[in-house]
């Protein structure tokens, strides 16, 4: 038993210990690292901008790769690609189609895709750069109209009857839309990121306050809420059921 223990603590120390998981980059049979400089001529706009990206950053050096870095990191080796005067995408690896190039490194990001409820990543309905710009400064926002990206706009481009506007908003919305949701996956309905109103007392606080019959009751502002509580969820048992916002009463009602 005591082996099996010191095992345990020396594999848990060698995992806690190592930087991250070793990868290397995406490969075309037959083609050679080129560098970034080739790929100026025909993608300046891309070129310009992706210094500045946190994917640029990207090293390859513990795979054994020196000198590999940026655009062929992701891309792969960009020989016959350059050879054949690109086109379409030939002789490259475009993750934008295909995210397992994505997933060589966002490996918890693989994960959540695997989740019960999930967007349908891997399902091939969705690619990563819907809501990502890889080249760009912020990868966080939408490739187009990067510099006035309004919050949440990446999730209304899909969702766009939850992020309209409303005359009295959900609060929450304007913190973003991840507030509530995990954006790659969850075990919880809706991709939310608690199943029950736990998730909305986040905001919301509970009150002990004084009640008819003179015990503590639950206040959440200055509502009691003592037998809400018990009937489900905030946005079911036909309480707050517009819960992105409404059009005709502050309290999330329809």
């Amino acid at each position: 038993m005591s082996l099996g223990i010191g095992s345990l603590v020396l594999l848990l120390n060698s995992c806690s210990t190592t930087d991250r998981t070793i990868v290397a980059p995406p490969q075309i049979e037959g083609a050679t690292f080129v560098g970034d400089k080739a790929c100026l001529e025909c993608h300046a706009n891309i070129s310009h901008a992706f210094p500045a990206s946190p994917h640029a950053r990207l090293r390859l050096e513990k795979a054994g790769m020196p000198g590999v870095q940026g655009c062929e990191s992701c891309h792969g080796p960009a020989s016959k690609h350059v050879a054949v005067g690109g086109g379409r995408g030939r002789f490259i690896i475009n993750p934008g189609k295909d995210p397992q190039s994505c997933f060589q490194c966002h490996l918890e990001t693989e994960a959540a895709f695997h989740l019960p409820q999930h967007h349908p990543l891997i399902e091939g309905k969705m690619n990563c750069v819907q809501c990502h710009d890889p080249h760009g400064l912020d990868i966080m926002k939408p490739k187009h109209g990067l510099a006035m990206s309004r919050l949440n706009e990446t999730c209304s481009q899909c969702h766009r009857e939850q992020t309209r506007p409303f005359v009295f908003e959900h609060e929450a919305l304007r913190e973003g839309c991840i507030v509530c949701h995990s954006p790659h996956g969850s075990i919880n309905a809706k991709m939310l990121i608690q199943r029950d109103s736990n998730l909305c007392l986040k905001c919301h606080a509970q009150i002990q306050g004084p009640g008819a019959g003179g015990t503590g009751h639950i206040f959440i502002g200055k509502e009691d809420h003592t037998d809400h509580l018990r009937y489900g969820t905030c946005w079911t048992a036909g309480c707050h059921t517009a819960i992105h916002g409404s059009n005709i009463n502050p309290h999330m009602f329809y």
